[in-house]
């Protein structure tokens, strides 16, 4: 194994350990935020569903998605690069987006821990697996992973707006703690999930030369950061 997907597996542990240090706290956590003034759980409660896979697919996300794509196509010389520009780009967030759709709700499946709405009557930490109910499917948190996706892909193309990216994609994670809808450790595992999609999806794309390449390190970094002039 190279050293850049070894060191991807030790931060995959990393982050596997921080969620595990908030499960203690899961409870009281939770309690507290849908605690919170009525006005700021409101607020919460407007903006959290852009949280959704649907939201990413056929809401506003993919108008941001084309959006994007089409500033990417406009900047590509020549017909032959502005269709591999748009096909590749179109392809990353499908496979990126999909692929964190398909294991947290695999995952979501096979662990069965109760929600918040469940918290006086199985507590925190209950599991019930391949329940196949929604009350049962808090860890990990599929608004999580969605927005996790769909930020890691654009903080994988855009690098310098990496910052933003995350507040974003955190942001719509803590509504999900608010709203009562998941615990803390379950918007951690979900942004994660999301987040990985993203980085193992760009070393795939590195890997054929699509829109990333590796960097002396190993690690992918979009072509066009090579080659300003480059967009496929």
């Amino acid at each position: 194994m190279d050293r850049p997907l070894s060191s991807s597996l030790w931060l995959l542990l990393a982050a596997a350990v921080l969620v595990a240090a908030l499960l203690p706290f899961d409870g009281t956590i939770s309690q507290w935020a849908q605690g919170l003034p009525g006005g700021i759980v409101s607020f919460n409660e407007r903006i959290t569903d852009f949280g959704t896979f649907a939201w990413m697919i056929y809401g506003s996300g993919s108008i941001v998605i084309i959006a994007y794509i089409l500033h990417r196509v406009v900047h590509s010389d020549g017909f032959s690069s502005k269709a591999k520009t748009a096909w590749r780009l179109a392809l990353y967030f499908f496979v990126t987006i999909g692929s964190a759709s398909a294991l947290v709700h695999l995952l979501k499946l096979i662990i069965g821990r109760a929600r918040p709405e469940l918290f006086l009557e199985y507590g925190a930490h209950s599991l019930t697996p391949l329940a196949n109910e929604w009350l049962f499917e808090s860890f990990p948190s599929g608004h999580s992973a969605a927005v996790g996706s769909f930020f890691g892909a654009f903080a994988m193309l855009a690098p310098r707006l990496r910052i933003v990216f995350a507040l974003g994609a955190l942001t719509i994670g803590i509504t999900r703690i608010v709203v009562g809808a998941h615990y803390p450790s379950d918007v951690a595992a979900g942004l994660l999930v999301g987040l990985w999609t993203a980085l193992m999806t760009a070393f795939f794309f590195a890997r054929q030369e699509w829109l990333f390449r590796l960097d002396e390190k190993g690690w992918p970094r979009p072509k066009n950061s090579f080659h300003p002039a480059s967009s496929a």
